[in-house]
Parts: structure tokens; sequence; C-alpha cells
């Protein structure tokens, strides 16, 4: 589905759209060619320090996290203010930004884009109200909406006004109706409100206004002739003009928008994304700052909202999330809308997989059969997410030659778990290793089942290239033993789930994740050093 299209001021080679680039923004950026991209929105992770800001919990994000906050809000607005440059850089003349944000840094990023954009290029503060009025202790009045911030990169920016269907009170206005079958009317002024000595007329009797009419004779003859003029009953009266119900068009929406609803526990687009926002939030940013075909840009794609919308909307589209889990889910939605992204950046091969960071490796194996991560990062108790459909628990390990202790630990984790099935993913295991696992089967009733990250990827590129071709995938290949893994991915991507709901409720913390990253380094650190 990638497109390549020439940039057309000042090209430095061609951008390719319909792609979901894994990596962190501000390197993707900089790959891009200058002014190529017609709108670009952000909604990246606010200033609040809450735990869920860790999202997905792998640990690029994990490191994404820990640059932001560490040093506080000045640190947190460098790491904006460096990738809101290259978002300057990147917008075509008659391209904007929308930048979605709260109150935590919302001023401090006006200031940023003022300084960037100019304050003459400002278009916009939209306040969305996302949330009902609730108790907040920290507060005396509740938080209930969001910024988003609009800037323009020139005068020239491509703007398309937003209109809304009319509610009951604008339609009680058309009050009036002559029965010629041009339906309901109100009447407006035709006073000038403006001093105009040279439309001091009369007209059929009717003196002109203090300050005259707003139209010329020739145009007031013009509306009486077509029978668009209300004569007044009394003689002191003034002449207004008939406005037409079916000729207006649709109320425009102006900064402030409570008609979009935030996305609820039961909404059929809900995805399972802590932070997802609605399509018609989007639908709406897309109609009047982005020309049909034009580019949108995401930066922190997130679930892949704004580029699922783009697709819909026939705009061509850019994805950029340093997550791995993030893609794996952009990928998917997008198939489901019956295109095909280009993926880049995501590791592909055994190869690859080693070098992914310990919570990144096991975050990738989980989310690539569609199982539930394990919402305790930490103390795991050694599971480190569960299947689909079977919610048999499934233990990563980033190692070669896995023995039979491990596979003795795990046997007792997944008893103590209420199951008597379960999976350890591993790069290899030795003889032993299987011989547990038949042992625990022929004298427990234990199935234990020893899936190697070779077996991963191959099933995983098996069912990618069925989705490619639009068809179901072929597992005849695939051992009996192994299909309870990938039950999920037998289904056609149209049935096939985006974000399978957590089996626990706790989330990761993100100061855990943080820790044991720093630990790793350190250790990886004095290792080399030794």
């Amino acid at each position: 589905m990638s497109r390549l299209n020439p940039c057309p001021v000042n090209p430095v080679g061609y951008l390719e759209t319909g792609v979901v680039q894994c990596a962190d923004n501000l390197a993707a950026l900089a790959d891009m060619p200058d002014e190529c991209v017609d709108l670009v929105y952000l909604d990246p992770p606010f200033f609040s320090n809450r735990s869920y800001e860790v999202i997905w919990g792998d640990e690029a994000e994990v490191r994404s996290f820990a640059d932001r906050w560490e040093g506080g809000i000045n640190v947190y607005l460098e790491w904006m203010e460096m990738r809101l440059r290259q978002l300057h850089r990147v917008l075509k003349p008659t391209g904007s930004l929308y930048l979605h944000c709260d109150q935590a840094a919302g001023h401090h990023l006006k200031v940023s884009l003022d300084r960037l954009f100019g304050r003459r290029r400002f278009r916009n503060e939209i306040i969305w109200k996302r949330t009902a009025a609730k108790g907040d202790a920290r507060r005396k009045l509740p938080a209930l909406h969001d910024n988003i911030l609009g800037y323009a990169k020139t005068k020239d920016a491509y703007f398309e006004p937003v209109r809304r269907p009319p509610d009951e009170a604008y339609l009680a206005r058309f009050d009036h109706d002559d029965h010629d079958g041009r339906g309901p009317y109100h009447t407006a002024p035709l006073d000038s409100p403006n001093l105009r000595p040279n439309l001091k007329y009369e007209y059929k009797g009717y003196s002109p206004p203090v300050k005259g009419w707003r139209v010329s004779r020739e145009v007031m003859e013009e509306l009486d002739a077509d029978g668009r003029l209300s004569f007044p009953s009394k003689p002191d009266g003034r002449i207004r003009r008939k406005l037409y119900l079916e000729e207006q068009d649709w109320p425009t929406v102006g900064d402030v928008w409570t008609d979009i609803t935030p996305l609820q526990a039961t909404s059929a687009e809900r995805l399972g994304y802590p932070t997802q926002k609605p399509e018609a939030l989007l639908e709406r940013l897309i109609h009047s700052a982005c020309p049909p075909g034009g580019i949108v840009l995401d930066p922190f794609c997130g679930c892949g909202t704004t580029i699922a919308v783009a697709e819909k909307m026939q705009r061509q589209w850019i994805g950029i999330d340093v997550s791995p889990q993030a893609i794996e889910i952009m990928k998917l939605r997008v198939r489901k809308l019956g295109a095909e992204p280009t993926i880049i950046g995501v590791p592909v091969s055994v190869d690859d997989l080693r070098e992914l960071g310990h919570f990144e490796f096991q975050h990738w194996i989980v989310q690539r059969v569609m199982g539930t991560q394990s919402p305790r990062k930490v103390a795991d108790m050694g599971i480190d997410g569960y299947s689909f459909l079977e919610n048999a628990p499934i233990q990563v390990k980033q190692s070669d030659r896995v023995g039979r202790p491990e596979i003795d630990k795990f046997e007792t984790a997944v008893e103590r778990d209420g199951d008597n099935k379960g999976y350890v993913v591993a790069f290899s295991f030795t003889k032993g290793a299987y011989e547990e696992a038949a042992r625990a089967k022929r004298d427990r009733g234990l199935e234990i089942v020893l899936v190697t990250v070779e077996d991963v990827v191959k099933v995983g590129e098996l069912i990618d290239s069925a989705d490619r071709a639009g068809r179901l995938p072929d597992l005849s290949s695939v051992t009996p033993d192994l299909m309870g893994l990938f039950s999920a991915l037998e289904q056609s991507v149209q049935e096939r789930p985006f974000y399978p709901a957590p089996r626990r409720e706790a989330r990761p913390a993100a100061r855990d994740l943080i820790a044991s990253a720093r630990q790793k380094r350190e250790a990886t650190n004095a290792k080399e050093k030794a």
C-alpha cells in the first residue's frame, strides 16, 4: 500500500506513505524530506508523571519515558521542542500542526510553538470536553477537557470550515413559511452596520435606515423580484431579507467541542488502549486541515487512530511509534480496513530478536501470538503472559538451551495459577527440558509446550503472507501442540482481535520498569568494565 510522493518544494528525496515506522520519532523525522506533509497531529505523552504513561511496557517505551521525566518540566520541554522543530520542517507551506495536550504543560508548549511558528501563525486552541464532572481532591474544580493547539506553517495554510448538523435551537429560528415550495425561512436585517451615505434611498415608500442599506437599489430590486424580501406591516417598520433553511450552510463549529464524546468501555472502536481518542475527533481535524489526497503524519501513533481515520478518508498517511507492540496493533488495524501497511523497524528475524531488551523481547513474543501481557513486569512469578482463548500461561526466556530446572519451576507457576497447560518460549531447549515436559504430562497431566523463537517467527511470517494476500492462513504445517498458541491468528484479519483485554486489572508501574531497565544497564556496564 505504500506510495512514493515527490515533495513539491526543494525536494531532498521521496516520501513513502502508507508506512508505520517503529523508531524514536526524532530519528525517523530527521530522515524525512523538507516540506512534504500536509497535516501533523500529535498526541504526545502528557506531563502528568503517572504510571499509565507507560502503556505498552516494552523497553523502548521505558527508555523514552525515563528520558522525558528525569529532570522535570524543563527536560520534558526540551524533549518535545526537538521533535517540534523537526515537525515544523517537514510541514508544507500550506500545512498545519495540531498538538493535543492537557493543562499540566499546555501553556509551556504554547510558548514553544509561538517561538517556532510565530505568534501570528497560531490558529486555535480547541477545547475538547472529554469527561463528565467528577470529584478531584487536587482541584476545587474538576478537569473536564483536553486542549488541542493549532498552528499554520504560513498564512496560506489549507483550511476547510468545520460544520455540524443543525440542532433544534438552530432549526427553531426558521419559523416562517410562505408555503410556496421553498420551505421555512427566517429574516435578517438589511440595515448597514456602518455608515453608507450612497445607499440611503427610499424603497417602495419605506425610508432608509439611519446608516443606509446593506445592498444597492439594483440588488434590492432583484431580491424583491425573487420574493426574498419581507415587508413590515407598519409604515415605520424595516424591510428584511428572507433566508431559507434549505439554502443555508450548516452551522460552523467553534473552538469548544462538546459534541464528540470520549470512548466508553462499551464503544465499538475501543481497543483497550488507555489514552485512545475517538475517531470522530480525528475526522474533524483531518477534514479541516488536510486536503483530499493530502498526507497526514502522526509521530506518536499509539494504537493508530490517526492513520485509520486518514485511510478511511482517503488521505495518505505516515505513523511513527517507539513501541513494537504499538506497531503490531496498528498493522492489524490497517489490514482490517483492506489496506496493507509497510512496516519499518520492527524485528523480523531471530537475530533481530536477540538484540531486543528483556521486556521488549517478552512483549514481542506475547503480542505476536495475540496473547495477553501479564500486568506484573517484575516479580511475575514465572508467568509473562497468557495465550489467546485458552488463557494458558506463557513464559518467555531470552536464552538458549533452557533446561530441566527452568521447566520444573514453570510447572509450579502453572499449577499455582490454577492451570493444567502452559507454554515456554526460548531460543532452544536441552534434552532434559523435553524429558521434563514429557514426564509432567505423563505423571501429573500437566501439559508444558516448548516453543522455539524460530517457530514463532516462522508461523508469524506464514500468517503475514496470508494477510497480505487477503486469505486465511494455511496452518496445516504447524504442529498440533502449537495450534493453541496461535489460535487467534488462525482467524481472518476481520475476525481477529486488535488488543486482547487484560486478564488482570493491575497495570505495570513505571517506576518498576525504569528501575529494571537501569539495573540491566548497570549490570551491562559493570560487565564491560570487568
